[in-house]
């Protein structure tokens, strides 16, 4: 018997706790024994189910069960199991008759009642059972449980992956998880995990929502709602006393509607949020907006609330505007969508809308809502709304208009970011004695970052790199404290890292956009300049692949690049085609960077990219279609004096893209230019140096000495992998077989590889001739022959020898010939050692015009 019971118990897909597992198995192990037991537990947390389970366990067990109270004096068979369920619905003459039953110590009930209303009676009732018996305590599923409980829906039993999302909604209360399932069971076609639960299970929430006190109902709304409710703020909410407010509350938990920490669960607070009348809905969340507002309490929360389940247009315009405020600094974007929300609802346009969408990176709605503002009669308004657009035309390259709005804003902040821009495009008159700050104005940290920012620019223009490298740094960590809601046409990290980078200090231009990254300086709209930045450090240093995947993060946002941004990636795409001798990658983005040139007007600070492009234009034969932005750029810094600080980089570029162009006479200029700049700083010195010494190296005359003093110059100013390409161009190029391997080692140690390759044995000075001779190049070509780079180029683009064959008419076993005589040339100890030098050594196909030596420099 007592074997076909528990069956029953574990066919009826009951759920038990320990303390109601523990009361059944007492009454299977002796049906007739005393049982005094008070089942205490809010609704939908299995009262009702546990009685019905305890009913049939009696009568299976032959026993008789009686429900509900008796009348008074009516007599009660000592054998009969009483059961009484809402024990906590009963008057207390009813109460009475139970309690008597229990003073006897002869009659089994079960009598199961919510922890409120508790009654005098009732609390007396509830200390008999428990003095003369056991308290049983109801409470939510844990974890296991709910997995348990979907296991013995045969529809669920295989969706393990559904356990967290119905124990999540419902907090694991039983009547909830029953409902859940059902509806996860009805629904067609389920898979994966929902978001939200089935429209069908929230709506079994409305009878119960409906039979509710008016303030039961405004109670769950205001708790909805998201935001740490006081009792103190309870009252004026609900109209009630503190006393009537606590009430409240034990009422609602004891309807199984919030839970015991005061929050209510997701499900329930969808059902609350949308079943109920939006009058009613709309008064209780007014209400609150007033007081919390009214006490200085936040009310994003609230929003937040509202949004995620669908009815933040039933939120007043003043709360979205206050929320939109508080959302500004750390979330533009939803600050945005607020702020259009209020606007929706008829509160009007405001500057701070304008300032969001810019923010968070949308430019075209910033330019919209700005330009409407500019025609407004209100003039903090208008000033405002100026240097919204004003950052917006900076970023997509109308530096001129920029200026112009700027100016006529008049800030202290406007007028630095109007020198910043007049300096940018080559106005020297923007490089004056510092503005006065307007009288009145506050010395805020925005203001005096700007004015930073102005003085670091000026100093890069007139003065020396070192004071306008700390001018800016200083103004980048003015902002980093609270920096996130600051609207910028660029930021002093990202001047910083520019200047940085023009003067060859990398370490420091990697630190301070970290800094302004972590801080989130500029919000959104900043952020993917500044991952651009150390995406170009890393190209620089010869980190290609890393530079890439920091690409990436910035092209794989579906938001659209502005021109600025849209010119540095474009760079950094051809930059990394280059170093890694991709031809097809570059052949693929040339049209896109010439797109990119047209759209960004030149400024002092996209040389750095143009000069880039300018190589790989010149690697493509197609340097003629930059020709014209190139002198734009020149003749911008002749306006500027030519300061040295921006001249070195760009004839730098002019210097490698003349010779990939096969232009002597160009190249010796740009030697000339940076010799002439070589006392300005480190950086131009070693640059210099380095330009002269490849420039000789292309003429055959190959100083060892004197190439790797220059090329670990370059290595030591950041050009790491300019530092090894130099190396590895002399290594080639000198018929010494001594100093090539000395080269070659030092390209190797630059490129970060161990300077002998393991198993690479090192060449003695007593080798043969004809070994030397093998090292240095082919009879017409210093380097590698003509099909040796075709192969070159082919292997790596990573053809498999057969196709590389069949793209040159030759066989497969010709390919793997001449891919062994450049390992050999090029004394390299494995397949990966060879494809690094190789890389090299391609990059640079067009540098010996006709496969000649370059002429001899001519007199001057």
């Amino acid at each position: 018997m007592t074997t076909m019971i528990m069956k029953h118990v574990v066919d009826s897909r009951l759920v038990l706790g320990s303390a109601s597992k523990a009361l059944l198995d007492r009454v299977v192990d002796d049906p007739t024994g005393p049982l005094t037991v008070g089942l205490v537990g809010p609704a939908g947390h299995g009262k009702t189910a546990l009685l019905a389970e305890l009913t049939h366990i009696q009568q299976r067990a032959g026993g008789t069960v009686r429900t509900g109270v008796p009348e008074p004096g009516e007599p009660v068979d000592a054998a009969e199991l009483l059961l009484v369920d809402d024990a906590h619905l009963l008057d207390d003459e009813r109460i009475g008759v139970l309690l008597s039953l229990v003073a006897t110590r002869r009659h089994r009930l079960v009598v199961a009642h919510r922890p409120w209303p508790r009654s005098a009676a009732l609390a007396e009732l509830a200390d008999a059972l428990r003095r003369e018996g056991q308290a049983v305590l109801l409470g939510p599923f844990g974890r296991e449980q709910t997995a348990t409980h979907l296991a013995a829906v045969p529809e669920l039993a295989h969706r393990g992956d559904l356990v967290d999302f119905v124990h999540t909604q419902t907090g694991g209360v039983p009547r909830d998880v029953e409902r859940l399932a059902r509806g996860l069971r009805a629904a067609p076609g389920l898979t994966g995990v929902p978001t939200e639960p089935p429209r069908s299970v929230v709506s079994e929430f409305a009878p119960e929502l409906e039979i509710q006190p008016t303030a039961v109902r405004r109670l769950l709304l205001a708790v909805a709602a998201g935001v740490p409710l006081p009792v103190t703020m309870l009252g004026p909410l609900l109209d009630q006393e503190p006393e009537a407010v606590d009430e409240l509350i034990a009422t609602t938990r004891a309807a199984g509607l919030i839970g015991a920490d005061g929050r209510l669960t997701p499900i329930v607070r969808r059902a609350v949020t949308t079943l109920g009348p939006a009058t009613e809905r709309s008064a209780v969340w007014r209400r609150l907006t007033e007081l919390q507002l009214a006490r200085g309490g936040p009310v994003l929360p609230l929003a937040r609330s509202l949004l995620a389940v669908g009815v933040l247009g039933d939120c007043p315009a003043p709360t979205l505007v206050a929320a939109a405020q508080e959302a500004l600094a750390d979330e533009p974007a939803f600050a945005a969508d607020l702020f259009a929300a209020a606007t929706a609802a008829g509160h009007p346009t405001s500057a701070r809308q304008a300032l969001a969408a810019a923010l968070a990176g949308n430019l075209d709605d910033a330019l919209r809502l700005a330009d409407r503002l500019l025609a407004a009669s209100d003039p903090t308004d208008r000033a405002d709304a100026a240097v919204v657009a004003a950052t917006a035309l900076a970023h997509r390259g109308h530096t001129g208009r920029s200026v112009e709005l700027y100016r006529w804003s008049g800030s202290a902040s406007s007028l630095a970011f109007a020198t910043v821009g007049g300096l940018a495009t080559g106005d020297l008159t923007a490089a004056g004695a510092p503005v006065d700050e307007p009288a009145g104005e506050p010395p805020t940290l925005h203001a005096s970052a700007a004015r930073l920012m102005a003085e670091g620019v000026r100093e890069s223009v007139t003065g020396t790199p070192s004071a306008a490298l700390s001018a800016l740094v200083q103004a980048a960590a003015l902002l980093e404290p609270d920096g996130r809601a600051a609207l910028l046409p660029d930021s002093p990290a990202a001047l910083a890292a520019l200047t940085a980078v023009h003067s060859g200090e990398l370490d420091i231009a990697e630190r301070v956009l970290h800094r302004a990254q972590d801080a989130g300086v500029g919000g959104p709209l900043m952020a993917r300049r500044h991952r651009l930045l150390q995406a170009w450090i890393l190209m620089v240093r010869g980190q290609t692949a890393a530079a890439a995947e920091r690409l990436a993060t910035v092209t794989a946002d579906e938001r659209p690049l502005e021109s600025r941004d849209l010119l540095f990636a474009a760079a950094l795409r051809m930059g990394i085609g280059r170093r890694t001798s991709d031809l097809a990658a570059l052949k693929r983005g040339w049209g896109q960077a010439l797109e990119a040139v047209v759209r960004h007007p030149v400024d002092l600070f996209t040389l750095l990219p143009l000069g880039e492009l300018a190589i790989a234009g010149a690697r493509l034969g197609d340097a003629a279609r930059l020709a014209p932005y190139l002198r734009e750029g020149r003749a911008l810094l002749d306006r500027l004096g030519a300061p040295t600080l921006w001249s070195v980089p760009l004839h730098w570029s002019g210097l490698h893209a003349a010779i990939l162009s096969g232009e002597p006479a160009a190249a010796d200029d740009h030697v000339a230019a940076l010799l002439a700049a070589a006392g300005h700083s480190r950086y131009a010195a070693v640059v210099a140096a380095a330009a002269e010494s490849w420039v000789e190296v292309l003429r055959g005359v190959v100083d060892p000495v004197r190439v790797e003093a220059a090329a670990r110059g370059l290595h030591d100013t950041g050009l790491c992998w300019d530092g090894a390409r130099l190396a590895g161009q002399a290594a080639i190029r000198t018929s010494d077989r001594r100093a090539m391997t000395t080269l070659l080692e030092c390209a190797r140690v630059l490129q970060g590889r161990p300077a002998t390759a393991a198993g690479g044995p090192r060449p003695t000075a007593g080798e043969s001739t004809t070994q030397a001779t093998d090292a240095i190049a082919a009879p017409t070509q210093q380097g590698l022959s003509d099909r040796e780079y075709e192969v070159a180029e082919l292997v790596l683009a990573g053809l498999t020898y057969r196709e590389i064959g069949d793209r040159l008419f030759i066989s497969a076993k010709t390919v793997e010939h001449h891919v062994a005589r450049m390992r050999n040339r090029l004394n390299c100890a494995n397949r990966a050692e060879l494809l690094a030098l190789l890389r090299t050594v391609v990059a640079d196909r067009a540098s010996d015009a006709a496969g000649q030596p370059w002429p001899q420099r001519s007199a001057r």
